[in-house]
Order: C-alpha cells, then sequence, then structure tokens
C-alpha cells in the first residue's frame, strides 16, 4: 500500500511540473496577448501597409495610428520624420540615439536615456546617448552600437533588428534650426526583432526612439 502510494505522490509530482511548463509556443502566445492588451489599453490604431504607403509612408499621429510591418511583425509610429537625407545606399554613417524601453509583458518601464534623474552604474544616462554604426545596402541596414546605455545595460554591439526599422522611411539629419526636428519613432518590437535578451525570453518591448547623424 505504501508503495502505491510513493507511486501516486511520484506521478502527481510529475504531472505538476509538466503543468508548470511553459513551451515556446506558450510564452509566444502570451506575448500575442500582451501585445494585443497594450495596443488596446493605448487605443492605438493599427493600419496596414497598403494604407501607410497611400498615406505617403506616415502615420497619423492625431489618430493614434501605427502601422504593422508583415516583415518583422513591428509596429511602427513616425512621430517625426526628420530633417536632411535618409541613410543613402551605400552609405555608413554614425547616428547618435536617445530611446525609452519598456518591457510590455512585465508593463514597467525598463531604461531610458532621456531623463536626467536616473543613472546606471552611477553616472548620469544622459551622458550616454547611442553612437550606433550604420550601413545601408540596398534595402537592408546592418548596424552596432559602439556606445551608449544599451551597450553597457546588454553588453552587446548588436542592434535589435526592431530598431532598424523606421530607417526606411525617416531622415536622420542634424536639426540646422529651431524649425527642424530630428527623427522620432514609436515602435512595438516583438522579440524575434529585438534584442538576445528579448529573444531568449520572448519578451516584446516598447520604444521611443530619436535618430540623427553624429556629425
Amino acid at each position: 500500500m505504501k508503495k502505491i502510494l510513493f507511486i501516486m505522490i511520484a506521478m502527481a509530482a510529475v504531472l505538476s511540473s509538466c503543468n508548470d511548463y511553459e513551451t515556446y509556443g506558450d510564452k509566444k502566445e502570451k506575448e500575442r496577448n500582451a501585445i494585443a492588451k497594450f495596443i488596446s489599453d493605448r487605443s492605438i490604431v493599427v493600419i496596414s501597409e497598403d494604407q501607410f504607403n497611400q498615406q505617403g509612408y506616415t502615420t497619423d499621429t492625431t489618430l493614434n495610428q501605427y502601422v504593422k510591418l508583415d516583415k518583422s511583425g513591428v509596429y511602427m509610429q513616425i512621430v517625426r520624420p526628420g530633417c536632411g537625407t535618409a541613410v543613402q545606399d551605400g552609405e555608413s554613417t554614425n547616428l547618435v540615439s536617445r530611446f525609452t524601453e519598456y518591457d510590455i509583458l512585465e508593463d514597467t518601464l525598463s531604461m531610458s536615456n532621456n531623463n536626467a534623474n536616473y543613472s546606471y552604474g552611477g553616472v548620469s544616462v544622459v551622458t550616454m546617448p547611442e553612437i550606433i554604426a550604420v550601413k545601408r545596402s540596398g534595402a537592408s541596414f546592418t548596424a552596432s552600437f559602439t556606445s551608449g546605455l544599451m551597450l553597457k545595460a546588454y553588453s552587446s554591439s548588436s542592434v535589435p533588428s526592431g530598431w532598424l526599422v523606421p530607417l526606411t522611411y525617416v531622415k536622420v539629419g542634424r536639426p540646422q534650426s529651431l524649425t527642424e526636428e530630428c527623427a522620432k519613432v514609436r515602435l512595438i518590437v516583438p522579440h524575434s526583432q529585438g534584442h538576445a535578451y528579448a529573444s531568449s525570453n520572448v519578451t516584446p518591448y516598447y520604444y521611443e526612439i530619436t535618430f540623427q547623424r553624429e556629425s
């Protein structure tokens, strides 16, 4: 009798462990639900790429429009298209970027280098803008962080693929007058287009990012 009881307890433990195990499919479903909730809670209006193209590659911020880009799965809002010129085919350049990163799954701010009240490792984050070495080849971009908060926080020079999506659509010049502004975008980046931590943990992130040339 004791032997049977022991076997039943062991089986129950195994079944409980199996029920607690979260598959990759489970995590992706949780990610999809978290993104859908984020979109709903913030009254985001998702438009198709066709509508985005018809609107001249713009998103209407008064309607809180985001375009869902089918190839990457990234949702993008162009807040400001920027000034100067875009990164040209065959061009290599350095961009200066500031950002805010929000963990959609945990519903919390991860980090930002926009706020003078915050520090990282005892150093003010405002002194750590992202410097991104970018190269364009046709419609493709490759990039790496050469300095900045993302590089320090994640110990990786790899730029999330989702960050490169807007570079097809924005200009990255430096403002030369009070009437000019640098490019600014808002992104919902699924784990497959994020940094290594996002990818390994199946975590989607929301970003606000600005871009301008270093010089």
